[in-house]
């Protein structure tokens, strides 16, 4: 036997009376399909994040073509591991980073930034999510230490940006044609040396270094970066840091809130840009 709050019947119950009530086939196939369609739409959106802090409220859409960051990002909020966390480091014009674990009970001026869980993400770079203002990417320790750009298990950062001009972009894409023909390089390198090996010499690291450069010089000569137009319009109008573009893992965007981010990089801060004031995380929940 059911017992029920005196004068209360619940949801669940009252759906099936009009159900069992509806005379007509075809009204109670529509009232089902209506039903369901309400109930899905009304469920939690995990893919929808919340961040809650003293200046408003930011909300966060997850991509789907980054499910190892939407993934690990859904299981830390949920964990609450962001819960009074630092934006740590917030630069005016470029973006505000938070999720380091340390800086919950980090004294006034203490250095930010290196800490989070045992594990790093693998990078997911998709071409189409871009460094666009309101981006939400993961930050990570440089190449010299981190060669495949695999993402902090927990440290990410929003991006404000700025617009950028056409002699200004066409910086920015020498800047990238550039850091590819590093990478290049890097590859041409160990090639050089394994065919010196395979040759039966002793490696020159002089011959190798010299033709590693020309073949990187000349892979840059030959497959220019160029921006894409919609990405290129899009860094003129609405903005954003285009240099970081296949460089970080670009995985979510605001699609709420950006006068909060705009707010948060006008406090004053340090030589190391944590905010003199702390702003922090109060609380982040999924949708």
């Amino acid at each position: 036997m059911f017992t029920f709050a005196a004068g209360k019947i619940p949801d669940e119950l009252f759906i099936l009376i009009k159900f069992f009530n509806m005379k007509s086939s075809i009204t109670k196939v529509c009232f089902l399909v209506c039903t369901l369609f309400m109930a899905n739409c009304s469920a939690n959106d995990p893919t929808k994040i919340i961040i809650i802090t003293e200046f408003g409220e930011i909300e966060l859409q997850l991509f789907e073509k980054t499910p190892l960051h939407r993934d690990n990002f859904i299981k830390l909020v949920k964990e609450g591991y962001y819960d009074g966390t630092l934006f740590h480091r917030v630069i005016k014009n470029f973006m505000i980073q938070g999720g380091d674990p340390n800086s919950k009970n980090a004294t006034p001026g203490a250095r930010l930034g290196v800490g989070g869980p045992d594990y790093t993400v693998p990078a997911e770079f998709v071409p189409e999510y871009i460094h666009k203002r309101g981006a939400l990417a993961a930050a990570r320790q440089g190449d010299h230490v981190n060669p495949l750009k695999a993402s902090s298990g927990s440290q990410f950062y929003i991006v404000q940006g700025k617009v950028f001009n056409e002699e200004e972009i066409e910086q920015v894409e020498l800047q990238i044609g550039q850091g590819i023909a590093r990478q290049m390089y890097t590859q041409f390198l160990e090639e050089e040396q394994e065919a010196m090996r395979r040759a039966g010499q002793t490696v020159d690291p002089v011959a190798a270094h010299d033709r590693a450069s020309e073949r990187a010089s000349a892979f840059l000569a030959e497959n220019p970066y160029r921006m894409s137009d919609e990405d290129r319009r899009i860094y003129k109008t609405v903005g954003g840091a285009p240099h970081l573009d296949g460089e970080y893992t670009v995985f979510g965007e605001v699609i709420r809130g950006m006068d909060v981010i705009d707010k948060i990089t006008e406090m004053e801060v340090d030589d190391a840009y944590r905010p003199n004031v702390d702003v922090r995380i109060r609380r982040m929940r999924t949708r």
